[in-house]
């Protein structure tokens, strides 16, 4: 897969091009190539682009946003791209298969307090509570992210049953219209899909699914592959570098990051809409969690230790 057919294969994709470089350091820049999901989770590696903190890492980024994470962790695989953004259980999975990924920065915390996603249903729908999801088809971004598995374990914790739930792959924008054609019944959504849907009258709220999983967990992060670190560790530790800086300046600039993550996933962010908190060092904590649900669920074969998923190169806790 080259890059040509990531964007080929990629549903809504879109490809951002760097920012040019100040002062004229273009010569000293090393590129490499990388792709995230078109949402607030993955925010970050907008902020970057927007803000220079790639440029002033020594790094000049081609970026590719998809909908689909499945299709970012394929790209790694296949040489595509070097760097992706896409959930931990996507991760976790394709270790699991034998992918040597590696994490090597953090992306978005779930935190019970300010929730930042959701499973909604039409404002008119009998849909109260989870067994009535029982035998409906409802809509997920893709079968391998955490709005999936937090659909899967709230049903189950709440009385019903998600083996019996027909599941369907639709992009965060198009399940509004998914709803009102009757094609689904509900969707597992993110921001800033969720506040968009909700507040426009357009759907209703069930339930906050991630609080199933855990009160804090890593939604997603940043993978390379161990071969690629190994022969690269200067390109790892600076991009590393790059999403800590960004993060704990995207924590502290929601305005500024509303108005660069509008521009380049073309969703709008609705003022006083919850946004995703970014970590700013990778935690086994945080991670471990998802590895948890994953094991419990039988995706994963034998149980999987978070700190394992960490790149030696980079600062962890």
């Amino acid at each position: 897969m080259n890059r040509r057919t990531l964007l080929a294969c990629a549903a809504a994709a879109a490809f951002v091009q760097p920012v040019a470089a100040r002062e004229g350091a273009a010569q000293a820049l090393t590129a490499i190539d990388a792709a995230g999901t078109a949402n607030d989770t993955s925010g970050l590696i907008f902020y970057a682009l927007d803000m220079g903190f790639y440029e002033r890492a020594g790094l000049r980024v081609n970026l590719t946003s998809v909908s689909n994470s499945g299709v970012i962790s394929a790209a790694i695989e296949s040489g595509a791209i070097q760097i992706g953004s896409f959930a931990v259980s996507v991760g976790a999975l394709a270790r699991e298969r034998g992918l040597p990924l590696q994490m090597i920065a953090p992306a978005g915390l779930y935190l019970s307090t300010t929730p930042t996603s959701g499973i909604v249903v039409n404002k008119e729908s009998p849909i109260r509570r989870a067994a009535d999801l029982n035998g409906k088809t409802v809509a997920t971004r893709d079968l391998s992210n955490m709005s999936y598995f937090g659909a899967r374990a709230w049903i189950d914790k709440n009385g019903g049953d998600s083996k019996t739930v027909r599941w369907l792959e639709v992009p965060d924008a198009s399940d509004v219209a998914a709803l009102a054609a009757g094609r689904i019944d509900a969707a597992s959504i993110s921001e800033p899909a969720l506040d968009d849907a909700v507040n426009a009258g357009a759907a209703r709220s069930l339930a906050s699914p991630f609080d199933a999983i855990a009160n804090r967990f890593l939604i997603s992060g940043y993978f390379t592959t161990e071969d690629y670190a190994r022969s690269h560790p200067d390109v790892v530790g600076h991009f590393a570098g790059a999403m800590a800086n960004t993060a704990a300046w995207a924590n502290k600039n929601r305005a500024r990051t509303a108005v660069i993550l509008e521009k380049y996933i073309k969703t709008p962010v609705l003022p006083g809409s919850a946004r995703v908190t970014y970590a700013e060092q990778l935690a086994q904590s945080d991670v471990q969690p998802v590895l948890d649900l994953l094991y419990t669920y039988g995706f994963l074969k034998s149980p999987m230790n978070a700190k394992a998923m960490f790149s030696p190169l980079v600062p962890s806790r």
